[in-house]
């Protein structure tokens, strides 16, 4: 077999956060500490308007591992297996597989439960990967010393830990440990590779070695406030979808900056992880012809909007960080309007391969821009979400366009729209959908949102089986740790 440095072929390392918002100094902020991440954006393009399409981890995952949208994927819940809905659909790591490479997953890739299901096989293993490495660390074992809001809730509660130890006891901390043997591995054989490590942190408990939580001031933190006049302005299921969690409504003041000192330190734990991993990849030779692809399932509210965590149509919640580097990708460039979608990555990374996309995947490659800035493939990119509002559901759609974005909700067959203006509230605000100053945007904008919502419903020839209207799985209790 070759050696990586006789091999032409190009591999790819997929880098995959949890819950990972763009509070990021690439992004411009410069509160938060990630040296890491930002290196590999000088090393690559940046994407500042990419978003997912569905604001929670399960749909999320599965609908940028098929490039396909959740009205065409049919999971909008957590429990609900790709499988269920879609026996024969070709993921990205099979693609890779029918190439004849080794698909490696280290981590989290699809969605299973955090941090509950840490160190247990993941969902649809014995199809996408030919490898699988399940991290376990002390962040899992002393789980019961992490304060929470909700007794014994870790997943999805607010809940934070300064540990003891090293980097290397923690579960990301092992999954970059596993991911460097594997780099190291692959520079000896020449074996070609697509290597995914998928970390799962910050998702919560916040956990990370105390020494990341030294780097953060508490009262340095600034949380947005809200209140109920606010949510007047909002149609009722924007308002429920940033209200969801009682227990972390109207948090108190330290409480708050505590919990979101806590992100911010458990966010520079995982960029110090991502960044063994990177210096792994050069070190070896590897990244001469690798492609690495960086993101998150999803973005985070900190208290914006008074939310937090997930689960809404605002820019906090559908804009991830996305940043691509590698050979013949230009350097040090950041796009920050062009929109673009998770569900393009799956025929952007076919392309950067020279494989062939299957006929069915509905993303749009983006790989014109990583060779040309001025280069478009979108003019707005569309997320849903479905929200609970007791024996109704309501159905939302949103669009970001280089400037507004627009969301259209309906419930009971009765449509309410939100409108904001990038230019002037990049918080998202300031609702203008009844501005009479911003009708015939609204007017153009709703006829976009219709027509990309008819689109991303169009059932691909080739999928095979479609099996909707499945319905989540039931659990039985969790039994936690326990100190030994």
């Amino acid at each position: 077999m070759q050696s990586q440095t006789e091999n032409k072929k190009l591999n790819v390392l997929f880098i995959v956060t949890d819950d990972l918002n763009c509070d990021i100094g690439s992004y411009g902020n410069d509160q938060v500490l990630t040296p890491n991440i930002d290196q590999l954006a000088k090393n690559g393009v940046l994407f500042g308007n990419a978003h997912i399409q569905y604001p929670l981890c399960g749909p999320s995952r599965i609908s940028f591992m098929t490039g396909l949208y959740p009205d065409q994927t049919h999971v909008k819940r957590l429990r609900i297996y790709l499988r269920q809905t879609l026996p024969r659909v070709t993921t990205i790591g099979q693609r890779f597989k029918q190439e004849n490479y080794h698909a490696v997953r280290v981590g989290k890739i699809f969605h299973y439960h955090n941090p509950r299901d840490i160190g247990t096989a993941g969902h649809d293993d014995n199809y996408t990967w030919h490898q699988t490495v399940n991290p376990y660390g002390r962040d899992k074992i002393e789980e019961y010393k992490i304060n929470t809001l909700k007794k014994r809730s870790y997943g999805g509660t607010l809940s934070w830990l300064a540990a003891e130890g090293t980097d290397e006891e923690q579960t990301d901390g092992i999954g970059a440990t596993e991911t460097i043997k594997f780099l190291d591995q692959y520079a000896k054989s020449g074996e070609n590779f697509f290597l995914a490590f998928g970390l799962y942190r910050p998702h919560t408990p916040y956990v990370a070695p105390k020494k990341y939580f030294n780097l953060y001031e508490t009262d340095e933190m600034k949380v947005p406030k809200s209140n109920d006049a606010y949510l007047k302005t909002l149609p009722a299921p924007a308002a429920a979808s940033v209200r969801k969690k009682i227990e972390q409504r109207n948090l108190e003041e330290g409480l708050a900056k505590t919990i979101k000192e806590a992100y911010y330190a458990t966010t520079s734990f995982v960029d110090a992880q991502i960044g063994r991993v990177l210096d792994k990849l050069k070190a070896t030779g590897l990244d001469k012809n690798t492609i690495v692809v960086f993101t998150s399932d999803h973005g985070y509210h900190l208290g914006e909007h008074g939310h937090w965590q997930k689960q809404t149509l605002f820019d906090n919640a559908t804009r991830v960080p996305l940043i691509v580097a590698g050979p013949g990708i230009n350097k040090n460039e950041k796009i920050m309007e062009a929109p673009v979608e998770l569900v393009d990555l799956y025929p952007t990374i076919m392309d950067l391969m020279g494989f062939e996309t299957p006929a069915y995947v509905s993303g749009k490659s983006f790989a014109p821009i990583l060779k040309d800035s001025k280069a478009r493939v979108r003019k707005s990119a569309l997320t849903e979400l479905r929200v609970d509002m007791g024996k109704n559901k309501a159905q939302g759609y949103s669009i970001k366009t280089s400037r507004y974005r627009l969301t259209q909700w309906e419930k009971n067959g009765k449509f309410e729209y939100e409108l904001y203006d990038h230019k002037y509230d990049k918080k998202e605000l300031r609702n203008l959908a009844q501005s009479g100053n911003y009708k015939k945007i609204k007017d153009s904008l709703t006829n976009v949102i219709k027509h990309r919502i008819a689109e991303a419903r169009i059932q691909p020839d080739g999928l095979g089986p479609v099996n909707s209207n499945q319905k989540e799985w039931s659990e039985p209790k969790t039994v936690h740790s326990m100190p030994k």
